[in-house]
């Protein structure tokens, strides 16, 4: 799958490859009320990764609901919406819309997001803030609930396990670690907003770690992504015990990266006389 903010609303990567060639496409953020997103500078690259403070830019469910879902509806993909908010009713609200739209069959939420109610600590790095999301989301939604968990914890299997017992579906990991970069000539940080979110190779073995801690404290399925850039990467993922990958920033740099991932774990399955995915998923020997 494609991980959301990174294509777009898939349509804008129509050009370069063939989007019924994937498994699924997770379209960017999206709220209840538009955002403008943060001020410029807000993406800055960094060594094997890049930096982002976007601000989940959108114009609303509202206006998804009305001119982007007749576009996408009839895709072959799985089209999932990341679904952010400032607050829990906020994340039910825009859901429940969703969840009106017979051709989106699940939603990933974006627990990252600061909570306006708590100073604006992130409501996936405590049990307490992750779990109000989801309970509150579980109530208005019926469909296939993926919840995206932040990187940014301590144990973040604790999350994980919390948001299970609330009803998630599914959990999606990682969502970007926090990081900065300085422009020493003007001393400045080069984002807006001084900090913004590491995505890119840097972070995959992070990311690695936490889906094979995770997949092994719950009994959802587990996406795994952050930072893969190629199938051997990818595979990794699922030897780790993801049922599924998201590819993001590679998609930056190669907007047909997706389709080359594919073709190569196909290619990997053939040569190990794998005749399934499946006959890799969690296969990691500790």
């Amino acid at each position: 799958m494609t991980a959301s903010g990174t294509f777009g609303y898939g349509s804008e990567f129509a050009d370069f490859l063939d989007l019924n060639s994937l498994g699924g496409i997770i379209v960017k953020g999206t709220t209840l009320q538009p955002r403008e997103g943060n001020p410029y500078p807000r993406m800055a690259e960094t060594a094997s990764g890049m930096l982002n403070c976007v601000g989940l830019q959108n114009k609303g469910v509202d206006y998804f609901c009305q001119n982007i879902y007749p576009e996408i509806k009839n895709l072959r993909p799985q089209v999932v919406v990341n679904v952010a908010g400032s607050a829990p009713e906020d994340y039910a609200e825009c859901a429940a819309r969703i969840d009106a739209l017979e051709g989106i069959p699940a939603i990933e939420l974006n627990i990252s997001c600061p909570n306006v109610r708590q100073g604006g600590m992130a409501f996936g790095v405590t049990v307490e803030g992750a779990s109000s999301v989801v309970r509150a989301v579980r109530k208005a939604y019926h469909k296939t609930l993926i919840v995206k968990l932040s990187p940014n914890v301590t144990d973040i299997t604790e999350i994980a396990r919390a948001v299970e017992a609330e009803g998630a579906d599914c959990v999606s990991l990682i969502n970007t670690l926090m990081g900065m970069a300085i422009d020493i000539e003007q001393r400045r940080p080069k984002l807006s907003i001084g900090t913004g979110g590491l995505s890119g190779p840097a972070v995959k073995p992070v990311a690695l770690r936490m889906v094979w801690q995770t997949a092994k404290a719950v009994k959802i399925p587990v996406i795994g992504l952050g930072g893969i850039m190629n199938a051997t990467d990818a595979i990794e993922f699922l030897m780790a015990g993801a049922s599924a990958v998201e590819v993001g920033t590679a998609n930056f740099i190669d907007p047909t990266v997706c389709h080359k991932i594919i073709t190569g774990i196909n290619s990997w399955l053939d040569a190990h006389s794998c005749s399934s995915v499946n006959d890799i998923i969690g296969t990691l020997q500790v």
